[in-house]
């Protein structure tokens, strides 16, 4: 049987690294629960077969975050945003992003892929320049916030480094909407006439690290609960079925 008499001092220092270490643990589950429902969310997103833009528009665009949308319409070239990007091979050069107006004349960002720098110039890439009507399948996501320590998007200079797509629509001549600003399209691996843009870029960045959080935060919890018992056993605090340090 165990037999505990507590020493102040060191429980008032243990108890609260032990209770935050254990309430960390358990946040961390919850979160890993959450993480998890959406996951499943944008796989089945991801499955699904593309919606209209009418569709995606019924509710909140974001439910079919990572799902596709075809949509109709025509690029506006002369309004092409430049958004800063590494291709999946680390070369350095830049996402292509143009706005489309459908036949209603609503205006959605596109962004059709990715282009070395040195194709900055349309007439570098003339062939991928679609002129008129097209019909163009992307992948919803959602407009982006600048991230900590990240540089400031440049609009005057038209370089970007998060996809702000309020601004960005309301440069192309879009009204304001709260559900058109929400979102943007992203060019499915369909190819372009001469290769640019390189479209196909969507990345699925979710980290799923909460599981191994949560066993750092128990074992943290665990480890101290032993230096709290141990501390007490080289004092003669513990008692274990009768037994103290030093007495068999």
């Amino acid at each position: 049987m165990l037999k505990l008499r507590p020493l102040k001092r060191p429980t008032i220092i243990m108890l609260p690294i032990l209770l935050l270490s254990l309430s960390l643990g358990f946040w961390q589950i919850e979160r890993r629960a959450w993480k998890h429902d959406i996951l499943d969310r944008i796989a089945v997103n991801r499955a699904a077969t593309p919606l209209t833009l009418d569709a995606l528009l019924k509710g909140d665009p974001l439910r079919f975050e990572y799902g596709r949308v075809k949509v109709s319409g025509s690029f506006l070239h002369d309004k092409e945003f430049y958004l800063a990007a590494r291709n999946p091979k680390n070369e350095v050069g830049m996402q292509v992003v143009t706005p489309l107006r459908t036949d209603d004349g609503v205006i959605v960002l596109f962004d059709r892929g990715w282009i070395p720098s040195n194709k900055k110039d349309p007439a570098k890439r003339a062939e991928g320049q679609l002129a008129g009507k097209v019909d163009v399948v992307g992948i919803v996501r959602r407009s982006q916030i600048q991230r900590q320590f990240a540089p400031d998007n440049d609009p005057a200079q038209n370089f970007w480094f998060h996809v702000d797509v309020p601004l960005m629509r309301k440069m192309a001549g879009g009204q304001p909407d709260p559900a058109l600003d929400s979102f943007f399209l992203e060019a499915d691996a369909t190819a372009n006439p001469g290769g640019l843009p390189l479209g196909g870029q969507t990345r699925l960045n979710i980290s799923d690290d909460h599981l191994q959080y949560a066993i750092t935060w128990f074992l943290i919890a665990l480890a101290g609960a032993g230096v709290y018992l141990a501390y007490h056993w080289e004092n003669g605090r513990l008692t274990i079925n009768g037994r103290t340090k030093g007495k068999a």
